[in-house]
């Protein structure tokens, strides 16, 4: 009685049929299960996989182990806001397209994207669009003729551990792997109930109070949106301006390091995460960011939970123009160790070192070349290759393209103004 109430519950805050929606052990999995059983089902139609450029990494892995069994994917590109032109997935529909997938709103700068239109041209083509609503689904639920909808409970503060997968009837869905009676067969095990039963209630009480919160987190986040490039010279702020969640808000700083700004602001007491390649174990940048093309050093997000003080966002914005002075200080903005002057350019040798060095090295000698003149920057962090470019359009200097380099890449820029 319970998990049918949670059920019944969920179904209506999802806009779906209670028989329409399982619950798995969470979003990923969901994800996981929900393009799995999609591509299996209409497995006679074709096996071409259509996804953006920025959706979350579950996503793409699974987009990946399509392409890797044989499947043929479709990544579809993103403005510099961070939104999908609908236009390009009805271009990318084929007559052997099985599934489509697109997030509601992006994980890591907010954006929202065009869901209905999508769906529309989709359900034209007939072909099931999968939304991935994990980052929008406790604002309220997603507009547009979806077929399958997928979500995890921590989002919107439930507990860990609870993800929802919700499939249309009339969508040909084939679960994969053993199945047992639970969930439909489409999530085999024994439900966690206390944990989806604290899922539920959390996403009604969410709900109940999300139209006033949103309206009071939107002038939060338009408060930092607008004045962190007055506050912090050199800095970014990327995403929608306008179709995005109330509660996000990404920037990025030149010439500062992400993990140490992170550690920074992490003393003062503010807990926020980043995109940049130098918080990430690959050591490459964010996906998102690089799909956007925007830049990416130093990034930092901020997400501001339900029931966050104005006070708390004003102070915020009194430490962080310190913080961002004190890592750029403790960067020292080395000049470089190695530039030769050729016949046709400066060379700046950044070969072994990581963002934003290889940026900061470029700020210090573009002085040095006269209007016209060509710098070119010797790099082999992978994050040069979104940055430069970015610094460029952010400083008025034209970037000219990459050259190959015996080590490395060989970036050209050439000075403006």
């Amino acid at each position: 009685m319970l998990l049918d109430a949670a059920r019944e519950a969920t179904a209506e805050a999802v806009g779906c049929r209670p028989d329409e929606l399982i619950f798995t052990s969470s979003g990923t999995r969901a994800v996981h299960t929900g393009i799995a059983g999609a591509l299996a089902g209409r497995r006679r139609i074709g096996r071409h996989l259509i996804v953006s450029a920025v959706e979350h990494s579950s996503v793409l892995h699974s987009a990946e182990a399509h392409e890797a069994d044989g499947g043929s994917v479709t990544q579809v590109a993103v403005d510099r806001g961070g939104a999908v032109d609908p236009a390009a997935y009805g271009d990318a529909l084929r007559a052997d397209t099985a599934l489509a997938c697109l997030q509601s709103a992006n994980h890591e700068v907010g954006t929202e994207q065009p869901v209905a239109a999508v769906a529309e041209l989709c359900r034209e083509a007939g072909v099931p669009l999968l939304v991935d609503a994990a980052q929008s689904l406790g604002w309220g639920p997603v507009a547009g003729n979806w077929s399958l909808l997928t979500a995890s409970a921590h989002k919107w503060g439930g507990p860990s551990g609870v993800g929802l997968l919700a499939v249309r009837k009339g969508v040909r869905f084939a679960a994969q792997g053993p199945v047992d009676e639970r969930e439909s067969g489409r999530a085999p095990g024994f439900e966690n109930i206390p944990a989806i039963v604290a899922a539920a209630a959390s996403l009604r009480a969410v709900r109940a109070e999300a139209a006033e919160e949103a309206v009071r987190l939107r002038e939060l986040t338009d408060r930092i949106r607008s004045r962190v490039p007055r506050l912090v010279t050199d800095a970014e702020v990327v995403g929608d301006p306008v179709r995005r969640l109330p509660g996000v808000v990404t920037f990025s700083c030149l010439y500062v390091d992400g993990e140490a700004l992170l550690h920074e602001l992490d003393r003062e007491g503010f807990s926020v995460s980043s995109g940049s390649s130098c918080t990430s174990s690959t050591l490459t940048p964010s996906h998102v960011l690089r799909a956007m093309g925007v830049l990416s050093e130093g990034n930092v997000r901020v997400s501001l939970p339900l029931g966050a003080a104005e006070e708390e966002v004003e102070r915020f914005l009194e430490v962080l123009p310190r913080a961002v002075t004190a890592v750029r200080e403790k960067l020292g903005a080395p000049v470089p160790e190695t530039v030769v002057r050729e016949a046709d350019a400066l060379v700046v040798d950044s070969l072994g070192k990581r963002c934003p060095i290889p940026v900061i090295e470029l700020a210090k000698v573009i002085g040095d070349v006269p209007v016209g003149g060509l710098v070119r920057v010797l790099s082999d962090d992978e994050a040069a290759r979104l940055d430069i470019p970015a610094w460029c359009e952010m400083r008025g200097q034209e970037y000219v393209g990459e050259e190959p380099a015996d080590q490395g890449t060989s970036y050209l820029i050439r000075r403006a103004s």
